[in-house]
Parts: structure tokens; C-alpha cells; sequence
């Protein structure tokens, strides 16, 4: 089977940028107070729903496990591990994981595509798309939420952050790197519609506008969570 443009152009733009990009962000969320809250909120639902959750999809080793979809060089993952949760990543970048494995030895990370996920149906306790819905062609969004409402457990919540906006931004070169890529913004009402679609029902949500002198786009993070 062919793979998607869109995956292969982005496996090869991390590939190329990694070492600089976690470079650039890896105290990121500390200058981020509303992100962090929102992450802790994830985590506590997490903790309180997860192992109930996992025991009624009998996931067996997979209950009470978190997937950090689109984890980079996994400072978010290690951030949740942090707070407590049996949490792991995956993401389509072999230089993000090995750069994730090598960073935080003590935790998992695979590689591994949101199109086509490798874990059985409904056994995570919760998952986390943390600004990696934003390489994916609108199009084949209900297809990436359909695959995340497929692998969480009933009761199970999902994170996911993204730009707010509408039009694309291309960036090229990066780092100096000979490598380009488009970053989707996205509507927040819009994105909820399709996450609904999936079956997936919005608990909370945040709009984190830039700060003064800031160019930026606004950033926004939904909370939702599938149906026991």
C-alpha cells in the first residue's frame, strides 16, 4: 500500500530538523501556565477513569496505559510521566524517537504513524495529540479521529492541541535545513464537529490567545472523552 504523501514529507522534515527543534523547545512548557493546566487536568481524569476503563474493555497489559500520539523528542511524555501517568510515545520521526529514547531512557517511545495506529481496540486509558494533528490534510481528519476513538477505552479522554486560524503556514528551510512543510491551523468549532463525528464528546476547552507583541496564532487544546 502506497504511503500518503503528506506522511513521508513530514517523517523527512523531522528527520532533518530534530537535534534543532528539540533544541529550541525543550523548556517550552515552562513559559506555559494554561498548557500545563490543561495537561494536569488530562492526567487527573486520566488517573480517576483510566484503570476502571481498562478493566471493562479487558485490555489486559494495555489498561491504564497513555499514548502520547505525535510525541517529537518527547518532552510532553515525560511532562505526563511526571504527573504520574503510565504513559508512552509514538511518533512517525525514527530521528525524534531515537533522539526521545536517548533523552529520557526511562520511558517508551515507538515509531509509528496516527493513520494507522498499532494497538488493539480500546485499550488506553486516555491519549494526547499535542500539536501533531497539524500536518494532516483536513480531509483525513474524521480518518485520524476515527483510528483515536477506536484505540481508547469507553470512558477513556483524549487531548488534543493545535493553531487556531485558517489559512496554512509554509515553512521552508528551516534550521537551514533543505526541508519544507505546511502547518495547518485550525478552527476550534470545527475540529470539535469532527471529533463528535467520531463519537467523541468535548468536556472542556481552551483558547490561549498570544500575548501582547506576540505573532503567533492563538493556540487551542480540546478535552474530550469517549463514552463509557
Amino acid at each position: 500500500m502506497t504511503e500518503p504523501d503528506f506522511l513521508s514529507t513530514t517523517r523527512a522534515f523531522y528527520d532533518a530538523v530534530a537535534t534543532d527543534y528539540a533544541d529550541r523547545y525543550r523548556d517550552s512548557l515552562a513559559a506555559q501556565p494554561l498548557d500545563r493546566a490543561m495537561l494536569g487536568a488530562f492526567a487527573e481524569l486520566v488517573q480517576d477513569a483510566g484503570a476502571g476503563a481498562g478493566a471493562d474493555a479487558g485490555a489486559g497489559a494495555g489498561a491504564g496505559m497513555v499514548a502520547d500520539i505525535g510525541c517529537g523528542e518527547g518532552r510532553v511524555t515525560a511532562h505526563l510521566s511526571a504527573l504520574g501517568l503510565s504513559v508512552y510515545g509514538i511518533d512517525l520521526s525514527p530521528q525524534m524517537i531515537a533522539l526521545a529514547r536517548r533523552t529520557h531512557p526511562e520511558l517508551r517511545f515507538e515509531v509509528g504513524s496516527m493513520t494507522a495506529l498499532d494497538i488493539p481496540d480500546g485499550t488506553l486509558a486516555g491519549a494526547l495529540a499535542y500539536y501533531s494533528i497539524i500536518h494532516t490534510p483536513q480531509e483525513l481528519l474524521p480518518e485520524v479521529f476515527a483510528e483515536f476513538h477506536r484505540v481508547l477505552a469507553p470512558g477513556a479522554h483524549l487531548l488534543v492541541a493545535f493553531q487556531v486560524g485558517d489559512e496554512p503556514l509554509h515553512l521552508d528551510r528551516p534550521f537551514g535545513h533543505p526541508v519544507s512543510l505546511d502547518f495547518h491551523r485550525r478552527q476550534p468549532d470545527r475540529i470539535a464537529e469532527l471529533l463528535g463525528r467520531a463519537g467523541l464528546v468535548i468536556h472542556a476547552r481552551l483558547v490561549r490567545e498570544p500575548g501582547e507583541g506576540v505573532a503567533e496564532p492563538a493556540q487551542a487544546c480540546l478535552l474530550v472523552r469517549k463514552p463509557s
